[in-house]
């Protein structure tokens, strides 16, 4: 089963080019980061990412969702444990060991491609997405300095509509 990841800067598109990939039928995974966020959120924490733990309550949820993956066909994850371990340098918290043994596994879970959906010029605020849009081009550039320190190859998927932004994925994965 072909596992696909898309990546990129907080506010990118990804969520509404994996929605889009999820109408036309494929399996996706959701991101966890956000999840977590929200989680903590809703438990009065107004800032979880400050907190070291942050990684490993990411890590699990991120661990949990790959237990319940579908097991045939292609297979769209928004973000993946390397996307964690560029969180945790953005953030400048040492990577778990959890994470780092998580990240040697990537390779063999996810496919060596990896669609690196680019920033759309903005950031949208949201109450889980409080970064601005200078510190998200510094956070885009870590996570394509790690997806390529771990030879992943990068296929841009550039901004734009979403249609094309579909597009350039499906092409790339779904060949016909």
């Amino acid at each position: 089963m072909p596992n696909y990841v898309l990546t990129g800067t907080p506010g990118a598109g990804k969520t509404a080019l994996l929605r889009r990939l999820e109408v036309l039928g494929h399996a996706v995974v959701e991101e966890a980061a956000t999840a977590v966020i929200a989680l903590e959120a809703a438990q009065g924490c107004d800032r979880p990412q400050r907190d070291p733990s942050f990684i490993d309550n990411v890590l699990a949820l991120q661990r949990a969702r790959q237990a319940r993956a579908p097991g045939e066909g292609v297979v769209f994850w928004d973000r993946s444990p390397v996307c964690t371990l560029a969180l945790s340098r953005y953030l400048g918290f040492p990577p778990p060991r959890a994470l780092t043994d998580e990240v040697v596994l990537a390779r063999q879970r996810y496919e060596p491609t990896v669609f690196f959906v680019r920033n759309q010029g903005h950031v949208e605020r949201t109450s889980a997405r409080r970064i601005s849009f200078a510190d998200s081009l510094v956070f885009e550039q870590v996570h394509e300095d790690v997806y390529r320190e771990l030879g992943f190859r990068l296929v841009d998927v550039p901004a734009g509509l979403l249609a094309d932004r579909v597009a350039v994925v499906l092409s790339a994965a779904c060949p016909r």
